[in-house]
Order: C-alpha cells, then structure tokens, then sequence
C-alpha cells in the first residue's frame, strides 16, 4: 500500500528561474506571464485572459529566452528551472510594440453615429472622433507603452463589415475586432454554449455566430460571456453605445437566482449601465443573461415612490387586472407617518380583539439575511405568532423536510462546482441551463473533462446535449425510479457495506422495502427500460465521486419529501456522501431562499432550523428577545390563505397580513382560492417596489428598495454568506426595507434599537450571528467586508469555512443518516378522459419568479415579450396546430389562453407553461393539494385539457409591447420552435 503524501508534497512546488536578470521563484506550472505578474513585471497581453485556456494567437506578450531562436509567447509557456527570459529587452519590446501598433492601426478612427434608435449609421463622422481608451484594453496597452499608430499602417486597414445590432442587449462592431478568439473561448469552453465560432481563412477570416447568422437570430442565450471577454469593445453592451464613462463601480451579488454569482454594478449619472462579473466562489466571473442584462428593472418608471393607502369605498375585484402604471383610481398617496400609524393601528386592533393567531408575515427571500431576520422577529415578538414564512414553502420545504429527518440539516452536502471532482453527476427534477445558467456551466465543464450527466426529468431539456444518460421517466414516476435505482444497488451487491454499517441506520426497513422495486418491475411504471435503470445505477454506485443536484421537479408534488427520501437513500447506500464530488445538493430558486430559511423565515422552526416546539430552543429565544413567544408551529402559505377564508367564529382565523417583496397573488397555487384569499382580509398590508398583483389588493402599500439600493448579506445555494453594497438610493419616497420593518415593530410597541450605518444592517447582522451562533460565528461583518464571500459551517475567524460536509457523521443524534424507505403515492390529481393531459411548470431563462422584476428589464422583456405554452410536434399534429396557435389551458379550477410553441422535449401527453405571466398565470390552473410532511403545493402536477382558440388576456403593463397583436406580435414564429 502507498505511503499517504507529506505536507511537503501537497504544497505547489516552486522552481527557480531568472526574469530580467534577477533570480525568481515560479510555481511549478506556472506560465511566464502569471509569474513576472507576480513579481511586479507586467507584459503586454490581448488574447489571454484569467480563467480562459490560453491561446497564445496574438504575440502581444513574447518574451526572450536564453537559447532559443525565436521569441515565446509568455501566456501559454511554462516556466522551467533555470530558465532565463528577458520580458524588457530591447528586442522582446520592439515586438510588443509592433504588434500592438499593427492591431491599434486596424482600429476605427471614429466611432459610428447612433440614432435614437440605437442603430448604427453606416456613415463615418469626423465630427465623432473616437474617445481615447474608445478600444478598451488594446488603447491601455497602446497608451502604457507610449505607442502612436503610424500613417502608412492606417492606410492599410482592410474593409471591414457594418456593425451588428440586432441582439436587444449586444452591439457587434467587428471592425473593431483583433481575431484574438477570447470570445470564441469564452462561449466553447467556459460558457459551453458553442454560438460563436471563427471562419473562413486569411484575410477573410472573421468572428461569426453559429453559420454566420447576425447575433440576435442565431442561438445566443445573451449570457455575454464573450462581452466581458472581449479587449477591444468589438462585442459591447448596448447600453455602453458613446460614452463609456463610468462614474464609480459598486461590488454586490446578483439578485436573482440561487447560485448567487458576485457582480459588479457600472454606475454613471445614478443610473446602472452596465454589469460584470466578479471572481466569486460561486461563479469566478461567469454570468447569465438576467445577472448580466436583467439590472434596469430598478430604474422602471413604474417603481413606488410614495406610501399608498387604499381610497374608501374602492372595492377589490378578483378579476381586475392591476394597473401598476395607474394606480391613482384605488389608492391615494399618503406620508409614512400616516401610512405606518394606519398599518401598525389596524394591524394592533387585529391582534388584540381577535387574538394573536390572527395575524400573518409572508417574508421574503428576495432581500436580505437581515431583513429575513427582523421580519421574522417582528410577526413572532410584535404579533405573537409562528404564522410566518416564505417562498420556501413553495419551492424546497419538502426537501428540506427530508434533509432534515435524515441528515440533520437542511443545506447542501457538497458546493455547485464540486462537479469538477465528480465521476457521474446525476441531474434530476431540474433544468439547470434555465434556472441556474451559471451552475449548469461547471456541470457541462465537468462533461467536457470526462465526468458522465445523467439527466433523470419528464423533459429532456438542454442539459440532456451533454448527458450521458437521459431517464426521461414518466411525470410523478420519480419514487418508483428512484427506488428502483435503490434496488438494482443492493441486489447486484454494490452496496458499500462499511458505510451503511457505521453511518447509517433503518437499512434493513429500507433494503425490505424496495425488494418489490425491481427495475424490470419498475419500467412499465416509470417508461424508464431496466437495463437502462441497471447501468446507471452500476456507474453510481461504482464512480469515484457521484453527485446528486435536484430542483423542483422534485420537490414540488405531494410525494416529494419522499422523493427526496429516496435521494437520500441511493447516496447512502453507495457511500456517495461526505466526500469531494459526491453528496446531496438541491438548487435553491431564489437568490436567498436559503438565506431566509437559515434565519428563520418560517413556521416551524426559529433561526438555524431549531424547532419552536423545543422547550429548549423556546426558552433560549424568549430569553435571547425577552418577551414571551408562542409554543406551537405557526401556518404555512397555503394554510394561512385556507384560514383567511376560515369562518368568523374559527379561533384562528387569519384577517391581516403583513407581505414583504412576495406576490402571492401570483406564486400561490389555484390563484382564484389565493386571491380570494387575499382580498378578504380585513387588512393588508404590502411592502414592496412595484404594483404587483398582491400589491393591488392591498389596503396599504409601502414603497421598498430593490436589491441594488441596500446593503446586506444573502445566503446562495452553495451555503456561501455573501456582502452585497448599496449602489443607488431609492427613489422618491421610497424607503429601505430594514428601515420600514423597524419602524412597525416601534409602532407595535418593540423597544428595537440597531445603531449604525444604512439602517444597523451590521447590528442587525450580529444579532442573527448569535442566533444562529452554530453555523456562522466564524463569519463577522468585518470579515464579510473584507472577503465579500464566507461559506459555512464556520465557527472561528481562522476557519475557511467548509465546503464538504458529513465528512466523518451527520449533524443526527446519533451521528448517523436515517433511512425512510418509501413507497409510491400518485398525484393528488391524474389525468382522466375529461382532462387527458399533465400540467408542468417552472422557470424560464429570461424570467424569474412571478415577472414582477424581469419583466421590467427592457432586454429580458424583449427576449421573452410573451407568454407560451411548450408542447412536442407529435401532440401539435394531432391537435392541428402551428407554433404560434392559440390555445385555451383548462383545469379543474381556472383556464388561460395562450400561445403555444414546439419543444420536443415535453412528453407526450404534457404541456410546460411558466408561471412569470400575468396574462396566462400558470397558477390559475395548479393543484393546492400539499405534501404532508414539507406542507408544498403540487404545483408539478395537475391534470388540464386543451381547446384549440382562445383570447389572449392583453400585458397587464409591464413591458413596453403589448402581448397579442401589433408590435407584440412576433415578426415570425421561428422562435417559438
């Protein structure tokens, strides 16, 4: 047996070698570039960029060394021992100088005249002379090394193509370009989207977008990778067309979904122009189209500026669209001391006529950890209840139940991009290239090296282009699969007997229980073959490192803590837990949605998950509050819409609620129930940055900050706390959300006191830490400031934190894993002769959650302006439909009209509607019927019917097209195939 590695072994060898005629170290692999950088010593460079594979195709950075002939690239040669490389020679800068000069001489000498429009005019102006710096890094390389382009290399610039503005958010000026292939690089091998490409030869050559389509038909998915890539400004962003002036440059992290990429926020004339990604943990630059382009939803004319208080005698009618750009007719402006005397008076009188049961938070996983912390406080110290939670309880609770009851603890096992130690990487219940781009990145990076996708979904989506296996499994087939995954494990003897004998318990309950889940058993039922099911579960069980990330796919029925359950299972079974590339991650939705659950932003369960039906827990957070806390697990979403409507004379029936940044009007399942719901409040109260759905069926509404106008700290689906800085002030009237939720709590009658800058976010801050002392007392808001990104478990302040976790037992009482074997229990809802179709929904790429933020930004919008149904060509044709039809969806308990586009990855038998449109809200027709242990609705599953016609419900307002005829019409249905 192999002696195990020293240290010394492990550390990165260093070698020595001479720059510049003085001894240096480098490490050993290092290239010559990144060690003279270390040293202080900068060489040109235009092709090499951090983190793409270096090319070497531009010699900007050539350097001499000793005995060799020619000049070397220094990007993508390596240091040896010994070596001797001049980088300042005479003769190594003379060829630096050159080629940068020959590149800074096909360079436009005068920028193109733009039309209000944004349109290129194809005629040079001398009266718009290129601003210096104009061509990004070739201009700073120009000007650091003292470079002035001569006259007779200007005269002999090739023609070169018009621009290309046909993308909504990118402008392709080629004439700009110095073919050094960062974009192609950028797209292929970071990105995986395989869109830009180089053609033709000589002085032909070009960059081109798939078969030398204009940008904005081919492919693209707007992530503009290859925009942060580019040196010279040929792939720009729209909005940096002129002046490119940036008055300062703000660090934060995106706010949108789970994978919670660090940014950079362009700001000029107190306007975001512009973002780029940050070398974060979570994304080491990467960004998607809504990260990168999703960011002028906060500068929407439509933004609240001013308190808003219902006008008396104005009714709230279920069917009445909202206004967000006319609310004038039901709502009048009002001050804050009005509007939070008014909210914080009716919401007292509530409480204490009817009891404290009769008052309701909904927080919200779209701000802060802080925000999530106090709004919690504030619904269980000032009304005196647990009827408090969020958009958890509709995306995740059903795994974190499972988690929970198994693990003991409801986070991720293993990082994201711990993919990249993975030998199989079994996808399921998820499309990551949609709802989590940046993830997807690092799995498809994982394909390129070798490692084996298992795509396991009732849609074959993008991801299955790079899967080795696709299960596409009957819809609500996932326990029968899943167990008999677990199955064909232990009958072909693959089990790790060690694992399961000192880590695990209830084995025996689980291997009986699957005897009758033989994969040949299990086929018919889940359309899945048995050999099929029997290789995959070999190549689990037998790799290196296996990993499992799942979505909502899974967790979204009423049998989802159990699948879930059976997760848990096959990881245990194979021991592929608790080490590198393996292990449990279900990818959060939202951008905190793991954040609010930590600080505990729902019912059942104070901050860090302790239960507050703990005596223990209970009497640690009476006293950590001082004041005297209800006992009992408050009500979840649907539970407290289900005791809104309750009878006068129920004990605990809900009659106000206080929303923060949610909309359930929109996210709820069967919206006509949760509308309903809503409206007959008898006081509710809406915090938030535009007119939502839920918003106009308020009695008050308080106008919030977005992301981009607060400071705080998010938690992403990696277990990463992350620093995001204010960029802008709200505008208007508008207020920050910590300060609105401090000021009710003062006005219901809490002596809150939080010290400090934008609103105490640091006090409150260490408030949480100390309440949730055994997770991130490692991570100060002084460290935070400084490194902006700390993962936990981290209990010291010299602890990294910890990215693989249950390395040696699970945070149980006993130390062990629990198995919960599970059997198979069918939708609440199957489809019958009268509704003979399945129902799915989800996310989109350009859209996020209800609409309410990306379909305000003007580049999301323009690339997804309309609502649309995905149905395979087999069900078009037997229906006698065309992309583009209209259809009617109906369920048992709403319809909608809406377009339908072909994608031949939805089942037969199956429609895919998302849920971001107001004019075809998915949720009219989706099925409230609840898991019983994560309390989550089935929103995965219902049975509809479809009729051919129908009449589009017109944009509610939120765009700037309208969404049926006219200019919202698509110019041809190409996209909606």
């Amino acid at each position: 047996m192999n002696a195990p590695a020293t240290l010394a072994q492990l550390l990165p060898q260093t070698i020595e070698f001479q720059l510049d005629g003085r001894k240096v170290e480098a490490i050993e692999g290092e290239t010559i570039l990144k060690a003279a950088q270390r040293h202080g010593v900068d060489i040109p460079h235009l092709c090499y960029k951090d983190g793409l594979r270096p090319d070497g195709n531009c010699r900007a950075c050539v350097v001499e060394v000793k005995g060799e002939r020619t000049l070397a690239p220094s990007c993508c040669r390596a240091v040896t021992s010994g070596m001797e490389v001049q980088a300042t020679s005479e003769r190594a800068m003379k060829s630096q100088k050159m080629v940068v000069e020959m590149l800074l001489s096909d360079m436009p000498d005068a920028g193109y005249k733009w039309n209000d429009a944004g349109v290129a005019d194809a005629a040079r102006t001398h009266l718009d002379p290129t601003p210096p710096g104009q061509h990004g890094e070739l201009s700073d390389w120009a000007g650091r090394l003292g470079i002035e382009v001569r006259p007779a290399l200007k005269a002999l610039r090739r023609e070169q193509p018009a621009a290309d503005i046909s993308h909504p958010a990118m402008a392709v000026n080629l004439d700009a370009c110095i073919q050094c292939n960062r974009c192609v690089r950028a797209c292929r091998e970071e990105q995986v989207n395989d869109v830009v490409g180089y053609a033709l030869r000589g002085g032909e050559s070009k960059i081109v977008f798939d078969l030398d389509d204009p940008m904005g038909d081919s492919t693209c998915v707007a992530c503009g990778e290859c925009v942060q890539a580019c040196p010279t400004g040929a792939l720009m962003p729209k909005s940096h067309i002129g002046s490119q002036r940036v008055d300062r440059k703000v660090d934060s992290v995106c706010p949108f979904c789970g994978v919670g990429c660090l940014i950079t926020y362009n700001v000029k004339d107190e306007k975001i122009v512009s973002v780029e990604g940050r070398d974060g943990p979570a994304n080491h630059s990467r960004l998607c189209v809504k990260g990168r382009f999703g960011f002028d939803y906060a500068h929407h004319a439509q933004r609240l500026t001013k308190p808003l208080i219902r006008k008396p005698g104005v009714p709230k009618h279920l069917d009445d669209a909202p206004r967000p750009g006319d609310w004038s007719e039901a709502f009048r402006e009002a001050t804050w001391e009005e509007a939070l005397a008014l909210t914080a008076g009716k919401l007292k009188g509530l409480r204490d006529t009817h009891g404290k049961k009769a008052l309701a938070g909904f927080g919200s996983a779209k701000g802060s950890n802080e925000e999530a912390y106090l709004f919690q406080k504030l619904v269980r110290t000032g009304f005196g209840s647990n009827n408090v939670d969020h958009c958890t309880r509709l995306c995740h609770a059903s795994s974190v139940a499972a988690l929970l009851e198994g693990v003991g603890s409801g986070a991720v096992s293993n990082q994201v991009n711990d993919v990249e130690h993975a030998e199989l990487i079994f996808i399921i219940g998820s499309n990551p290239t949609a709802n989590h781009p940046v993830a997807a990145t690092w799995m498809k990076n994982a394909a390129k090296r070798g490692a084996k996708i298992v795509l396991a979904d009732p849609r074959r989506t993008d991801i299955s282009k790079h899967a080795w296996r696709t299960l596409q499994f009957k819809a609500d087939a996932d326990v029968a699969m899943l167990n008999a995954l677990i199955h064909a494990v232990i009958d072909e003897g693959l089990v790790d007997e060690a694992f399961i004998r000192e880590r695990a318990s209830n084995y025996e309950a689980l291997r009986e229980n699957v005897k009758g889940y033989s994969p040949e058993a299990m086929a018919p039922i889940c359309g899945v073959p048995a050999e099929t099911l029997r290789e995959v579960a070999r190549a689990f069980a037998t790799a290196k490192g296996a990993m499992v990330l799942w979505g909502m796919g899974i967790s979204q029925h009423v049998h989802g803590t159990d699948n879930a359950r059976c997760l848990i299972a096959l990881v245990t079974v194979t021991g592929q837990i608790g080490k590198p590339g393996s292990g449990l991650h279900p990818l959060r939705g939202q951008n905190n949605v793991q954040g609010a659950s930590d600080a505990g932003l729902i019912p059942m369960m104070f901050p860090n998950y302790q239960r507050v039906d703990n005596a223990g827990a209970h009497a640690w957070f009476e006293n950590f509050w001082g004041v005297p806390l209800d006992e009992k697990p408050g009500y979840t979403v649907v539970e407290i819409m289900h005791k809104a409507l309750a009878p006068d004379d129920d004990p605990h029936k809900i009659r106000g609620m206080y929303i923060m940044g949610e909309n359930p009007a929109m996210s709820d399942p069967d919206l006509n129930h949760a509308r309903h719901a809503l409206a007959s409040l008898e006081h509710l109260v809406v915090q938030d940055i535009f007119m939502t759905e839920t918003a106009w069926l308020a009695d008050v509404v308080l106008p919030a900050s977005a992301w981009p106008e607060k400071t705080g700290t998010v938690s992403n689906t990696d277990r990463m706390v992350q620093l995001g800085k204010r960029a802008l002030d709200p505008p208007g009237d508008a207020k920050p959300d910590l300060w609105i939720i401090q000021e009710l709590a003062r006005r219901m009658g809490l002596a809150w006191t939080y010290e400090g800058e934008e609103c105490g976010v640091a006090a409150v801050y260490e408030e949480m830490r100390q309440a949730m002392h055994a997770a991130i007392s490692g991570i100060t808001w002084d460290r935070l400031e400084r490194e902006s990104s700390v993962t936990y478990p981290c209990l010291s302040a010299d602890d990294p934190g910890q990215p693989t976790v249950f390395i040696e037992n699970f945070p149980t009482a006993d130390g062990r894993v629990k198995l919960v074997p599970a059997d198979i229990i069918p939708a609440d809802e199957r489809p019958d002769a009268a509704y003979p179709f399945v129902l799915i929904t989800g996310r989109q790429l350009e859209h996020w959650h209800t609409g309410s933020m990306t379909r305000r930004a003007t580049v999301l919008d323009a690339l997804e302006p309309i609502a649309t149904a995905s149905m395979n060509q087999s069900d078009l044709q037997a229906m006698g439909l065309e992309p583009g039809d209209v259809v009617t969806i109906q369920s048992r308990r709403g319809e909608v009209a809406i377009h339908v586009r072909r994608d031949d990855g939805t089942p037969n038998g199956a429609v895919f509607v998302p849920f971001a449109y107001y004019e075809a809200a998915a949720n009219l027709m989706t099925n409230a019927a609840l898991d019983p242990f994560g309390k989550i609705p089935e929103f995965k599953y219902c049975a509809v019917r479809i009729v051919r016609g129908g009449a589009p419900t017109a944009e509610v307002g939120y765009g700037t097209r309208c969404s049926t005829t006219g200019d919202n019409a698509p110019q041809t249905w190409t996209a909606l195939t």
